[in-house]
């Protein structure tokens, strides 16, 4: 890998990718380790805060964690990241528990010996996922690495050109946007985008609990008090994912850890305990929202990740459509015809095509459940409850379920 100065100069490859995420550098490395010359766009780099030297297992445990699936985990073993992953820090997710609201709850489980696998999923954390990716961008030879600005995107017959705001020009056959939710990528290309505000915010931290989790995500749809998730990581922690009404959002980003632990434990006690906060606490608010692009391809661009579909986090797979998305999309340029460019323009229609059903199944999936179970009502409480205990007792269908969220 090659990192370059901001001094303006003018550099050359087949592929540019924009993002400094972990969707856009497992692109970055997908489309290296397929023989395509790689530039990563990245932002101008912000001052990184002190912080004390300490051992892997002294590090503050980060509260933005990803739930990723066998696709996922296929592909970064594929490109020698998994094995980079401090594992001693990822957890196996070996079961699933969701609770209905209301005293009378419906109830749906899912595990691995079901599905016939290992695990379902592995809990891993964001800095976790992206320090690895970083180490093994280091040793990616046809990477460079430029940091700045961008400030415009032109795509014509001859290829597309990516203008920086220090003069800095990048030139290549293909652009992929990997610039998150609000991606000036596609923004240039004047796709436009569905939006459903959820008036929502994820209020992601971490606890210690005083009973062991055995691998078990737990999940409780609350109606008024929104989804409540407890994905598991190493030892006796939990991480959480609480999609809160903004209103309440507002209340618990106000209290205390120890305030909020003890409003988990009308749903958690009995599960895993006392839940205790972790030290250095930390907590975060996160936004949410359905972002619905009209096009995931334009003119010698490809969107992935959360640029070309952002869902509600209540399935945990945002991520993991991203990096289907990398999969499909190198698959495509794979298979395609010798005659046709990485940029052909049927070339892209068939990685569109080919993302259609996954993405449009996980944007109705998240979106309907969002739905259904943030309706106030008695009768629909009634069917929704019915409806997890009838699925729970479907194997059939329960294992098709699991297969397409395990990405299988």
């Amino acid at each position: 890998m090659t990192t370059t100065s901001k001094l303006a100069a003018q550099y050359r490859s087949d592929v540019c990718i924009v993002g400094n995420g972990a969707i856009a550098k497992t692109a970055a490395l997908g489309f290296a380790q397929s023989g395509y010359s790689v530039t990563l766009l990245v932002p101008p780099a912000r001052p990184a805060p002190e912080t004390p030297n300490a051992s892997a297992a002294e590090k503050p445990w980060d509260v933005r964690v990803y739930a990723l699936n066998h696709t996922a985990h296929d592909l970064l073993a594929s490109l020698k990241v998994w094995g980079a992953l401090d594992l001693a820090r990822v957890q196996a997710v070996d079961a699933m528990d969701i609770k209905g609201d209301g005293a009378q709850g419906g109830n749906l489980g899912f595990d691995a010996f079901g599905a016939h696998v290992g695990t379902l999923a592995w809990i891993v954390e964001d800095g976790n996922l992206n320090s690895a990716l970083d180490a093994a961008l280091k040793f990616a030879a046809n990477v460079q690495v430029v940091s700045g600005c961008a400030c415009d995107l032109a795509c014509s017959a001859s290829g597309a050109k990516i203008a920086l705001e220090d003069g800095t020009s990048i030139a290549c056959e293909l652009v992929v946007g990997a610039d998150g939710r609000e991606s000036w990528v596609r923004g240039q290309c004047d796709i436009g985008v569905d939006y459903r505000m959820y008036h929502q915010r994820a209020i992601v931290t971490n606890f210690a609990c005083d009973k062991p989790h055995h691998g078990v995500a737990y999940q409780w749809f609350t109606c008024a008090d929104g989804i409540i998730a407890l994905l598991p990581l190493p030892g006796k922690r939990v991480s959480l994912v609480w999609s809160a009404p903004e209103t309440l959002a507002d209340t618990l980003m106000d209290e205390s850890l120890g305030e909020l632990a003890i409003r988990l434990a009308e749903y958690a006690e009995d599960k895993l305990g006392t839940l205790r906060p972790l030290q250095p606490e930390d907590v975060k608010a996160v936004p949410l929202a359905l972002v619905r692009p009209h096009s995931m391809v334009a003119p010698r661009v490809a969107l992935v990740g959360d640029a070309a579909h952002a869902v509600h986090p209540l399935a945990g797979h945002g991520m993991n459509l991203g990096f289907g998305d990398i999969v499909d999309l190198l698959q495509v340029l794979r298979e395609r015809e010798d005659r046709r460019g990485i940029a052909d323009e049927r070339v892209l229609a068939r990685y569109a095509r080919k993302r259609k059903e996954d993405v449009l199944l996980m944007q109705w999936a998240t979106d309907g459940l969002e739905r259904l179970f943030g309706a106030n009502l008695e009768p629909v409480r009634v069917v929704r409850n019915f409806g997890l205990n009838l699925l729970d007792k479907l194997p059939v269908i329960k294992r098709r379920l699991m297969a397409h969220a395990m990405g299988k």
